[in-house]
């Protein structure tokens, strides 16, 4: 039985506009995280908005940041202050038989919070753990460790999805009544991200062949 909390509406992740199209469900949300392969941190630093992709990863209600410890944005994050993160699928350009109803179908999350600097060793290997098998399924024990060194230049983030919202749009566009019978057409133009074919680093010996945890993303 699932018992994971409903999304919370808070002031900050309540979706006011076109509040029809929020989600409550917090697998919605996981869904949607997921799925993705990059977000988008949001902090303020030195007074001002910067928005930067960031790689992440999740473990339950945990959303796992990383990057390097000489980055500014994830200092001002790991100062403790406010931070935004987002993650957007965008499925479809919507056309309409008017200008104001063009739009776009999509799928979004928004994680509100203050993100935590992870230093527990063990947490810290189950982060970058949960970073690596999100990007690259399979890779985090088929491939070396990190060692100290790397271990010190990498800075990592737990960001708690208590506060998010999920908003997603799909279906045909939604054209006034009078612009029905207007000689234009509408309808969606479906966006998709395609797997391409594995490209071997030149410095691989000669015949090695693909592993599956990278061929089988490529067929599948």
């Amino acid at each position: 039985m699932d018992t994971a909390p409903p999304l919370s509406p808070t002031a900050r992740s309540t979706v006011r506009r076109s509040a029809k199209r929020a989600r409550t469900d917090r697998a919605e949300l996981y869904a949607v995280l997921d799925a993705g392969l990059v977000g988008h941190l949001g902090v303020v630093l030195d007074g001002a908005p910067v928005v930067l992709p960031t790689g992440y990863g999740r473990r339950e209600d945990t959303l796992y940041l990383h990057g390097s410890t000489g980055a500014a944005t994830l200092r001002a994050a790991a100062a403790g202050g406010p931070v935004c993160f987002t993650v957007t699928h965008l499925d479809g350009v919507v056309y309409a038989r008017s200008a104001f109803h063009h739009s776009m179908n999509y799928r979004c999350a928004v994680v509100h919070g203050s993100a935590r600097p992870v230093s527990e060793p063990a947490e810290l290997l189950l982060g970058l753990e949960a970073l690596t098998e999100h990007l690259a399924p399979g890779s985090w024990t088929a491939t070396r460790q990190p060692d100290r060194k790397e271990l010190a230049a990498t800075a990592l983030l737990a960001l708690d999805l208590a506060e998010a919202s999920v908003k997603v749009r799909t279906g045909p566009p939604g054209d006034d009544e009078q612009d029905l019978a207007a000689p234009v057409w509408a309808g969606v133009l479906p966006l998709r991200t395609v797997v391409g074919t594995p490209e071997p680093d030149p410095l691989l010996p000669a015949g090695t062949p693909v592993p599956e945890r990278v061929a089988g993303r490529a067929l599948g």
